[in-house]
């Protein structure tokens, strides 16, 4: 009753509101100012557009890329929040969000995230066709990802999937098909994000399970740490396969060693479960994709 009170009195109290104050509480939607989300979505995708281009890859390939992950990122969390709107209020990291405080209505995120969409599909309206056709799976996942968590046991995989879409869709751009290295390269995603957004579920553990929401630190109960760990070794040995596929050298490895020293070091931080290094872990795998990356560039460049 108190979120319906809220929503009710969103028309209200829009009448009075800046437009620096409605940016503001955009921004908050669509998480721009927590940019962790993008950086996550943007490795990847980077990966791929780097592995197909041989190092070179076209740059307006990847100008395009880089702002369509920005747009589909947003749009997801806007979806997300939809999603979640009678369960955020109940959780206290999220119920200052915009729609759970009543600052922005349901539907109005749903306007937004459709807005983003669309914008993000005009961006690759001068890329070939199979990467026009595969933005629609792409979409789909991106969209029906917040939902998974009531009926999934592990949405994280499907966070994987949605996540690393951009990896065959580089490929597509870039060569026009989309070869087998591709999609070992979106399977090893998908097991480093079980493990970060592990990270991440154990920090919402409790609520989870007060509200029956699944996760895989639900699912992996007392294993979840050896489970965080068992996928980032999976990740690790999956894109040394791509790594000898794609004929990379000796700095790639390197790049996979230092990755591997970080999710080392994200085992210092979750070992004891605690809330606030559980969440740092999960922000720091913007390093493990980062150095992924440094690999594959410097490899490219140097060799």
């Amino acid at each position: 009753m108190a979120i319906m009170a809220k929503w009710n009195s969103v028309s209200k109290s829009i009448k009075e509101m800046s437009l620096t104050e409605y940016i503001s509480l955009y921004i908050q939607l669509t998480r721009l100012h927590r940019p962790i989300g993008i950086l996550l979505l943007l490795w990847p995708t980077l990966w791929g557009l780097w592995i197909a281009g041989n190092g070179n890859p076209a740059w307006h390939i990847v100008l395009i890329f880089a702002l369509g992950t920005v747009l589909m990122r947003s749009a997801g969390c806007a979806i997300n929040d939809y999603a979640d709107r009678h369960i955020d209020i109940h959780v206290n990291r999220t119920q200052d969000r915009p729609i759970p405080r009543g600052s922005i209505a349901p539907r109005e995120a749903l306007w937004l995230a459709a807005a983003l969409m669309l914008a993000a599909f005009l961006l690759i309206l001068p890329l070939n066709t199979l990467t026009l056709l595969l933005s629609v799976p792409a979409v789909l996942l991106a969209a029906s990802y917040p939902f998974t968590k009531r009926f999934f046991f592990i949405p994280q995989a499907y966070l994987g999937i949605a996540f690393g879409f951009g990896i065959p869709m580089a490929f597509a751009a870039q060569l026009g098909n989309v070869p087998p290295i591709a999609w070992l390269l979106l399977i090893a995603n998908v097991f480093w994000a079980i493990a970060y957004d592990t990270e991440y579920a154990m920090v919402d553990r409790d609520d989870d399970i007060h509200l029956g929401i699944h996760s895989s630190a639900l699912l992996f109960g007392k294993h979840d740490v050896a489970a965080v760990m068992a996928c980032y070794g999976i990740a690790l040995v999956l894109l040394a396969a791509v790594g000898q596929i794609a004929g990379l050298g000796r700095i790639y490895y390197a790049g996979l060693l230092l990755a591997a020293c970080i999710a080392i070091y994200h085992y210092t931080l979750i070992k004891h479960r605690i809330r606030e290094t559980c969440f740092a872990a999960f922000l720091h795998n913007n390093w493990f994709g980062a150095a992924v990356f440094a690999g594959i560039a410097f490899d490219y460049l140097l060799s």
